[in-house]
C-alpha cells in the first residue's frame, strides 16, 4: 500500500520505517524541514535504538521517502496516517491545532492529485486525542473542504503503544491493534496495512479506540505514583518496598490482572476500606502524605454519591434495590455500598424495598450484623421475598445482583429506569428502554 504519513517526530519515524520496512511505500510529511532531512539523507531525525538502520534500509530500497510537500505523499496513497503533536495548553486540554492543519492539508491537496485505484482514502488519527475528536473535529474540516476531487474519505482513529527507547520491538510486537472506525472499508484497509503484526487487528467504537490511549497512560502514570506511594510509607517502618513489590507483582490472579479493572459500582466489604484506612492512619503518624491512596477512598465516595444524585434527578419516589451485599455469593454486608446506598435513599425520603438471593437477617451474626443495624434498623421491613415484589411499582431499580432471579424479574417487571451497577446483566437488560450504565 502507499501510505502518507503526516509528523516526522518520534511516533511518526518510528511508524514510518517500519511500515517501509514490511514492504509498504512510505513518505513522511512535515513542515519542518530538520526532520524531513535527515530521512532524506538515510537516518532517523530522532534518536531511537535501531532506528537509523531501518530508516537507512527503508531509503536504500526505495520505500521510505521524506518531503515538506503533501502533494506527492498522497498522490494514489490509500492511507494518511496523522502523527502529529497534540501538546497540552495552559490550562491542560488537548491543544488540536496540528491535527487540523494536517487534515486540511490531506483534504486540500487531494483535490490536485490522483485518487488511489481505489478511489477510497483512510484518514486514520494515530496521536493521542480526546474521544471525539475524529467525530466532532476530523469530519468537521473534511466537511469544511470543498470537494476532493476523486477522493472519497473515510476516517479512524488507531492508537500506538510505544515506549521510547524500544519503540521498534514495541511496533513488532504490540499488547493490541485497535483500529476505531465506523467505515468497513477504513476497518479491511488496517488489517491489510498491519497484517505483518502478530497481534490481530480489532475494530471497535471510535470513541473506544481514542479513550484506550488516555486509560493506558493514565493507568501506567497510577501505577508508577501507587509504588512510589508504598515506598514513601513504608520505608519508615524499616520495609524495603522493592521486595515487597517484587512479592506484590508475582499475583497475578489480582493484583497484575483483570481483575477488579471494570466500570462499575464501589469497593465496600470487611477488607478494602478498612485496610486503606489503616495505611493513611500509618502515613499521618510519619507525616506522610499519600494524594493517591487518599483520592482513592474519595473517588469510591464520590461513586456511591453519583448514584443518590441520579436517582434523586429523575422522576418518582419508589427505588428498588436489587442487591445488598458487598459481592456477589455472600451475605457479608460490612462497608457495602449498596447498604450506604440503601441509607442515603430512605434518608432522603425514598420507599425502599430491598431483594438480596442470600441476605437473610435472621443468619447474620457479629459484626456483620451489627454494621446493618447502625445502618438499616429496618432492614426486615424492606427486604423483600423475590426480586418481582421489590421491582413492582418501581420508579428506578438500582441492581448489582446479576442471579437469574433478578435478571428475569427485570426483564418481567421493567421499571421506568434501571442503572446497571455491575455491567454483567446481559444483552437483553442494557436493551430495556430506560436502562443505563453507572459508568457507560
Amino acid at each position: 500500500m502507499k501510505v502518507a504519513v503526516f509528523g516526522l517526530g518520534y511516533v511518526g519515524s518510528v511508524t514510518a520505517a517500519c511500515l517501509a520496512a514490511n514492504g509498504h511505500d512510505v513518505w513522511g510529511v512535515d513542515v519542518d524541514i530538520a526532520k524531513v532531512g535527515p530521512i532524506t539523507e538515510g537516518h532517523s531525525p530522532v534518536v531511537e535504538p535501531g532506528l537509523d538502520e531501518l530508516v537507512a534500509a527503508g531509503v536504500t530500497a526505495g520505500r521510505l521517502h521524506a518531503t515538506t510537500d503533501p502533494r506527492p505523499a498522497l498522490d494514489g496513497a490509500d492511507v494518511s496516517l496523522i502523527c502529529v503533536g497534540t501538546p497540552s495548553t495552559p490550562s491542560g486540554s488537548t491543544d488540536l491545532t496540528y491535527i487540523r492543519r494536517a487534515i486540511r492539508d490531506i483534504a486540500e491537496t487531494a483535490g490536485v492529485v490522483d485518487p488511489p485505484a481505489s478511489g477510497f482514502h483512510s484518514i486514520v488519527v494515530r496521536s493521542t486525542v480526546p474521544p471525539g475528536t475524529v467525530d466532532e473535529v476530523v469530519e468537521q474540516v473534511l466537511a469544511e473542504v470543498p470537494a476532493s476531487g476523486d477522493f472519497s474519505f473515510g476516517t479512524a482513529m488507531c492508537p500506538e503503544f510505544l515506549r521510547e527507547g524500544s519503540g521498534l520491538a514495541d511496533f513488532y510486537d504490540p499488547p493490541f491493534v485497535v483500529v476505531g472506525t465506523r467505515n468497513p472499508w477504513v476497518g479491511t484497509a488496517l488489517i491489510d496495512l498491519f497484517s505483518f503484526l502478530p497481534a490481530e487487528v480489532q475494530v471497535v467504537d471510535v470513541r473506544t479506540a481514542e479513550a484506550l490511549k488516555y486509560a493506558c497512560n493514565a493507568f501506567h502514570a497510577t501505577k508508577v505514583s501507587f509504588a512510589n506511594e508504598m515506598g514513601r510509607i513504608f520505608r519508615h517502618y524499616g520495609v524495603d518496598s522493592r521486595e515487597v513489590m517484587r512479592l506484590f507483582v508475582q499475583d497475578t490472579t489480582l493484583n497484575i490482572s483483570p481483575y477488579y479493572l471494570r466500570p462499575g459500582f464501589a469497593f465496600g466489604g470487611s477488607c478494602l476500606p478498612k485496610d486503606l484506612r489503616s495505611v493513611l492512619q500509618l502515613a499521618r503518624v510519619k507525616d506522610t502524605d499519600l494524594p493517591l491512596l487518599a483520592g482513592t477512598l474519595a473517588t469510591n465516595e464520590l461513586t456511591v454519591r453519583d448514584v443518590v444524585d441520579r436517582v434523586v434527578a429523575g422522576p418518582g419516589r419508589e427505588v428498588a434495590l436489587l442487591g445488598l451485599s458487598f459481592k456477589t455469593a455472600t451475605d457479608d454486608l460490612r462497608e457495602s455500598p449498596s447498604v450506604e446506598l440503601a441509607e442515603r435513599l430512605i434518608g432522603k425520603g425514598y420507599n425502599l424495598r430491598i431483594y438480596d438471593a442470600i441476605v437473610n437477617p435472621s443468619r447474620l451474626v457479629g459484626a456483620n450484623l451489627r454494621h446493618v443495624r447502625s445502618k438499616l434498623p429496618h432492614l426486615q421491613r424492606v427486604l423483600t421475598a423475590d426480586a418481582i415484589e421489590a421491582l413492582r411499582g418501581a420508579d428506578v431499580a438500582l441492581v448489582s445482583a446479576t442471579d437469574p432471579a433478578a435478571v428475569s424479574a427485570l426483564l418481567t417487571t421493567p421499571p421506568a429506569r434501571t442503572i446497571d451497577l455491575t455491567g454483567r446483566l446481559g444483552a437483553e437488560v442494557e436493551a430495556l428502554p430506560g436502562y443505563e450504565g453507572v459508568a457507560w
